[in-house]
């Protein structure tokens, strides 16, 4: 947790250096996501995501996420957590609108639950995708969509046909 700590604030510092730029230096996202997952069988839960990212350039900027999702199979309750760091590439060549692209590496803890039995494993998640900002001023947005791929490597097997779609606003500073 510690290195975590120091790695955000590490980014945020970095992204606060410029202060005359004409783009935001920090956004915080956060909203609602729906993810379908395929955990040995397909899983398909609400949960919620949020990114906190800093811009070191106009298009260039370094985004940490963390994503949850939470169902039910077959009366087992399933989590499934991600937290991945990676490069974002955002459009800012419109006022209305701010299209985004990322590609992010991180982990993945997922865990099930049936009446007393618990079971939980951890592994690597990549999460590739992108959205788009709806600018409402120069200090929020709506993130009208962000679409994202998520492939999951973990207990020894890979998972590829994982989705998730986000929707929430975005503060920036």
């Amino acid at each position: 947790m510690r290195k975590f700590t120091v790695l955000v604030a590490f980014v945020f510092l970095a992204a606060r250096s410029g202060f005359a730029a004409d783009y935001p230096q920090a956004e915080v996202f956060g909203g609602f996501q729906y993810s379908h997952l395929q955990l040995g069988k397909e899983l398909d839960g609400p949960g919620f995501n949020l990114a906190f990212n800093g811009n070191l350039s106009r298009y260039f900027g370094i985004t940490a996420d963390f994503g949850s999702s939470y169902g039910n199979l077959e009366r087992i309750g399933i989590s499934n957590y991600t937290y991945t760091f990676g490069p974002v590439f955002s459009l800012r060549a419109h006022r209305r609108y701010t299209p985004f692209v990322h590609v992010l590496v991180g982990g993945e803890h997922a865990s099930a639950s049936y009446l007393q039995f618990n079971r939980s494993i951890n592994g690597l998640a990549l999460i590739a995708g992108g959205g788009v900002d709806a600018n409402i001023n120069h200090r929020l947005a709506l993130r009208v969509a962000q679409a994202d791929w998520i492939w999951i490597h973990g207990n020894g097997a890979n998972s590829g046909k994982n989705v998730r779609i986000s929707t929430g606003l975005v503060l920036r500073f």
